[in-house]
């Protein structure tokens, strides 16, 4: 399988299969002297495992992270980070019936069609949202990357089940503190309803997460086909569940004229190139797919959880008519679990684009 590494310069491959023994990943790429332990990991990884919430699977992981390689005495090497997460609580009997038939709204029938029939069929295999573990660790390292450079990233749902959060109400700095990751305090009470009404019907609720990166210095990305807001774009999308991303304003530009969505420049304080600002950011921070030095906002929207627990109709492996019923343990949205994924995905973006710019001094 072609397609499982990320990155130019800071480079994640990973690993590993749903209901397999394990899962996890190789970060290739990062420079030496970084503080780095399985603690920092198991920070980011307990934000997204599974469990947790109203929205959870009622599958159980500790997602307990072994750093393998690239650290010696609590700093990274400069040689390849290696991670593994064991998988723990797997029923793989609980998709048994779906070995000879296709689940509406899942990979299935693209790998049977890519790999000529061969499939992992418990859980989606590869293509279970479970892979995300290995990103989120890899983009944990990221944050820390960033992080000597004073950049971090903020990430929270802002519309579930089609209920948004006002954008005058939206707070992404408190959002790790609520439920469902929210990106403001009133939103939990009325997502719960959808919720609770999304559970009885036996389906599943889709929504839209926002990222704001801040402190990201202008400069970074590659003109042309390496442009930063494609390679976010690239990461973001990469996500399974993940069906469509904006950039600043996003699909809202279109509506507008140039004069309306321009982002005007206005001299600094002390009228030096350095201390030049913006009216606004329209644009999310890129500017000729290059960034501009202010905070990078992007939008990511997020599909139903595929797995309902309603019969649907689908074919068989020899194409006749079928029924299926999907079995195991779901989310009943990706929200709020792939928050963590999106941040990590964004980080790991950054700071390869900040390795490619050759702007970071590290210490020995």
């Amino acid at each position: 399988m072609a397609g499982s590494t990320f990155g130019k310069i800071l480079r994640l491959t990973t690993f590993g299969e749903s209901h397999g023994p394990g899962l996890g990943g190789v970060l290739d790429g990062c420079p030496a002297g970084l503080e780095l332990s399985e603690a920092d990991i198991q920070a980011e990884l307990d934000l997204r495992k599974p469990g947790q919430g109203p929205t959870a699977t009622k599958r159980k992981e500790a997602d307990a992270v072994r750093l393998l390689s690239g650290v010696f005495e609590g700093r990274t090497t400069g040689t390849p980070i290696a991670f593994y997460i064991a998988n723990e609580d797997q029923r793989s009997r609980d998709y048994g019936n779906l070995a000879e038939v296709f689940r509406p709204g899942h990979a299935d029938w693209g790998y049977f069609q890519k790999y000529k029939g061969i499939r992992d069929y418990r859980g989606g295999g590869r293509s279970s949202g479970r892979e995300t573990a290995a990103r989120v660790a890899g983009g944990a390292i990221a944050k820390k990357i960033l992080a000597r450079r004073g950049a971090r990233i903020c990430a929270a749902c802002v519309e579930l089940g089609g209920i948004a959060v006002p954008e005058a109400e939206q707070d992404l700095e408190g959002a790790l503190l609520r439920p469902y990751f929210a990106a403001s305090d009133a939103a939990p009470a009325l997502w719960d309803a959808a919720v609770a009404e999304a559970r009885k019907a036996g389906d599943t609720l889709g929504g839209i997460v926002q990222i704001v990166a801040r402190n990201i210095p202008a400069g970074l990305g590659e003109p042309v086909f390496d442009k930063l807001d494609a390679v976010l774009a690239h990461a973001l999308m990469s996500v399974g569940a993940v069906k469509g991303v904006e950039v600043g304003d996003g699909f809202a530009a279109a509506r507008r004229t140039g004069w309306q969505n321009n982002d005007p420049l206005l001299p600094g304080p002390d009228e030096s190139i350095r201390s030049v600002r913006f009216a606004s950011n329209h644009a999310g921070g890129i500017l000729g797919g290059i960034s501009s030095g202010q905070d990078i906002v992007l939008r990511a929207a997020v599909k139903p959880i595929a797995s309902i627990a309603l019969e649907q109709q689908t074919v068989n492996a020899q194409g006749r008519a079928a029924t299926v019923l999907v079995g195991g343990r779901h989310d009943l949205a990706a929200i709020p679990r792939i928050v963590p994924v999106l941040s990590a995905m964004t980080a790991l973006a950054l700071a390869d684009a900040l390795l490619l710019q050759g702007r970071m001094a590290w210490d020995a």
